[in-house]
């Protein structure tokens, strides 16, 4: 499905935000679908009447199955600039998740180190540190109840593979629909109840803050959480 203004969450003349959808690929893998990054510079080329193409820089990812908030860079500086927030954790990313089982606690702070194995594309965590792991880091509290499933609003420190929902699925609370790590079935749709919510950051060339904001999916079920 193409780019339309309706998924731009942001724009100016050096970066790009979209509300992903579920099931979107960020950059091209071996599936061969036609990723996102492409379906933006289409939008963009076509917006702005540039036959030769757009430039278009992929500032950070998103799994396949989540939804939210996706940043991307109109120029090589701004690129360049944004990669470096990101790499210095200068950026505040929150992500809301739907979990099933109540969480122990309230909230809390999850420390593991991770192992990816990218044959399987899998993440495994560890509770000290193995040769090969990276430290992965978030807080989570419970923002609310709705019916039978708990909310979590989820701040990630580091920006790891799978990283949310390996932490979350190690305190016995899989995200709803992902069954590759621990949910009892996966969604028909391909999706995960996993949405970057709002992304935070100082403007990397005009050095204001921006403040990016992601509706939720209109899917039929995440409905019930947008006025909460």
């Amino acid at each position: 499905m193409p780019i339309t203004d309706n998924d731009i969450l942001f724009e100016d003349n050096h970066l790009i935000a979209i509300n992903k959808r579920a099931g979107d690929i960020v950059q091209v893998d071996e599936t061969g679908d036609e990723p996102l990054d492409e379906q933006v510079k289409k939008y963009i080329a076509k917006k702005y009447n540039k036959p030769n193409g757009a430039f278009l820089g992929v500032v950070h990812r998103l799994d396949r199955p989540v939804s939210g908030v996706i940043l991307f860079a109109k120029t090589s500086k701004a690129l360049e600039r944004m990669n470096a927030v990101f790499k210095n954790r200068e950026v505040k990313k929150t992500y809301w998740a739907v979990v099933k089982n109540k969480p122990e606690k309230e909230s809390a702070t999850l420390v593991h180190w991770l192992v990816k194995n990218p044959q399987k594309n899998v993440v495994s965590y560890y509770n000290t540190e193995i040769t090969g792991s990276q430290r992965a880091e978030l807080s989570y509290k419970v923002k609310a109840k709705v019916g039978d499933y708990y909310l979590l609003e989820v701040d990630p420190l580091t920006g790891r593979s799978h990283q949310i929902r390996v932490q979350l699925s190690s305190m016995g609370c899989p995200i709803m629909g992902d069954n590759k790590y621990g949910y009892p079935r996966g969604s028909r749709k391909g999706s995960i109840c996993l949405h970057a919510r709002r992304l935070q950051f100082i403007h990397p060339v005009k050095k204001e803050p921006v403040n990016i904001f992601a509706k939720l999916p209109v899917d039929g079920f995440w409905e019930r959480f947008e006025d909460l």
